[in-house]
């Protein structure tokens, strides 16, 4: 059997997303993680979530996630576009946890979660009541937070393969 090889010429970029391209990564998807920590034990939990420019909008059911930052709000969120290993863009923000529990900011919070575009095919956790896409808010069960970003960078890597030749 003849030995077969390919010779790639690559392309190697490394750096730093500006500014729009972070904004553009944080409006275009819908699933990020949010990384909080308390009394030396550190979460890191994906979460759907809506980005309004300032805030990054989430609803979760009561659990180990909404405990830690109740005890501290301070938390960072990632999200990322990976297409392949060498291709791949992240942004990773750093901000406040904040409570919407007053029924105008709860409101407020779910409007901007559900007008979000959401992919044809999605999750039911993406869908806040059986009823999705029609919503009731006042029926929307959960509790409804937001981190206001206070820092933030991004980072990507694109390699471009031009095959030389190929056996």
């Amino acid at each position: 059997m003849p030995f077969c090889h390919r010779i790639l010429k690559y392309k190697i970029m490394l750096g730093t997303l500006t500014e729009f391209e972070i904004e553009e990564l944080l409006r275009q998807h819908l699933v990020g993680r949010i990384g909080c920590s308390y009394e030396g034990r550190t979460y890191i939990i994906p979460i759907s979530y809506a980005y309004n420019g300032k805030y990054i909008y989430g609803l979760s059911k009561e659990g180990l996630k909404l405990q830690i930052m109740r005890h501290n709000p301070k938390v960072c969120f990632e999200v990322e576009e990976l297409k392949d290993m060498g291709n791949w863009k992240s942004v990773l923000a750093w901000g406040d946890f904040e409570e919407l529990s007053d029924f105008d900011s709860r409101n407020e919070g779910i409007e901007i979660i559900t007008k979000r575009n959401l992919t044809l095919i999605s999750s039911v956790t993406t869908h806040q009541m059986p009823t999705w896409p029609f919503i009731d808010a006042a029926k929307i069960n959960g509790v409804v937070f937001r981190i206001k970003l206070t820092e933030r960078t991004g980072r990507f890597e694109k390699n471009d393969f031009e095959p030389l030749f190929s056996l």
